[in-house]
Formats: C-alpha cells, structure tokens, sequence
C-alpha cells in the first residue's frame, strides 16, 4: 500500500506539474457576480455544461440577482428562464426555496459554512466545495463525475464513488493547490481526455499514465 500511494504520488506531482503549464491561472468556467449568483449557478450546472448555464444565468440574474428577488420570484417565473437547463422544474422551487432559507437563517447571504450550505435545497456536496473554495478561499476539491473518471483514468484513484475519489485526490496534492487543480482537470477534461473518441497517445497525461512506464523527462 506504501509503494502504491508513493507510485500515486509522484504521478500526482508530474501531472499536477502539466496542468500548471496547461492552465496557470485557471478561470471558473460559471459567471457570475458574488457568492450568491455562484451558488445559484452551481445549482443550475447539474446534469448540464456550464455553456447552458452561462447562457441562461443572464437573464435570470437581472430578474434575481439577490436571494432577496429570487425568494420573491414565482417558480413559473424562475422556471421560465432556466427552462433549457436539465431538471429544470426542480431547479427552479430549489432556487426560491434556497433563497427564502438564505433570509430567514442566514440574514440574506450565503454561509461560508460546509454544513450550512448543504442543508439548503438542491446544494449537495460538491456544490457547496464549489462555492466554499470558488467564493471564500477554502480549501475544498470538489469533484463530479468528470473528475471521477479521469482520476481513475489516470490512476490516482480506485473510488468506486466520488467521495472516495475526493478522498484520494486530497491525499495527493497539497491544501494549497486543491480549488485550481479541480478548476485545471476540468478544462483538461473538456480540451485533452474526452470521456468518448479520445486517443491516449495523443493526450499529455493519458500518453504515460496509461502505460506502465515512467513519464517524460
């Protein structure tokens, strides 16, 4: 187990080493205002690209941009503006539930608080990392199913879940590195190792962790 997690390990380094050279500085791929209009568009990301978020956020933020206007809003209305994004009548009465919940228990702003957040409606785990590390700086490695599969992929992990996973990928990189190396494996998930088509050998992390030889100098 100690010769596996230190293989895992130096793997973790030189990939963590590629990412930073790929994606130095990478942007959160949502827009968005505040910690509110992130946790608003965390919430609409489920089972859809964030292309789709970002296309609909707009418009719902200059009808909602506080919990204030969201608790006030009409399902049908909230419905309405996000209704090409997936599941979205449960999103829309989780967005004005999430709201009113932000008034009545956290005077109107978002709690920069793990446990807290996971108790509004709609906001699982991975949400509220997002938010805890995007927003106030803490650290948290959220990971979805994407991140699942290209840490399994790469053999950092053997999760059979993604709270496994995000167990793992905590082990291997440092506190310092988890909100960008999240934001890093989902761009190079998205432009280097598609879930479908891709080819290892063209891929700059798939190339060697793929194969049971050491990588490139």
């Amino acid at each position: 187990m100690i010769r596996l997690d230190m293989k895992r390990a130096e793997k973790a380094g030189r990939i963590g080493e590629i990412l930073d050279d790929l994606y130095p500085q990478p942007p959160i791929p949502l827009k968005h205002r505040d910690p509110f209009t992130l946790l608003v568009a965390v919430v609409l990301s489920a089972q859809t690209t964030d292309a789709q978020v970002n296309r609909v956020t707009p418009a719902l933020f200059r009808r909602a941009p506080t919990p204030e206007a969201m608790a006030t809003s009409s399902e049908i209305e909230i419905l309405k503006l996000i209704r090409s994004c997936g599941l979205a009548p449960g999103k829309a009465r989780n967005l004005k539930k999430l709201a009113q919940v932000l008034l009545d228990e956290h005077g109107g702003r978002v709690p920069p608080d793990f446990e807290a957040l996971e108790r509004l409606p709609g906001v699982g785990h991975k949400t509220a990392s997002v938010v805890m590390s995007q927003a106030f700086g803490v650290p948290a490695f959220p990971v979805d199913t994407h991140i699942h599969r290209l840490a399994k992929r790469w053999g950092l992990s053997s999760g059979k879940n993604v709270e496994q996973t995000e167990r793992d990928l905590k082990k291997l990189f440092p506190v310092a590195d988890w909100g960008k190396r999240h934001l890093q494996i989902i761009y190079f998930g998205r432009e280097h190792c598609q879930a479908r088509s891709h080819d290892p050998a063209a891929c700059p992390i798939c190339s060697w962790t793929t194969r049971r030889r050491s990588p490139p100098s």
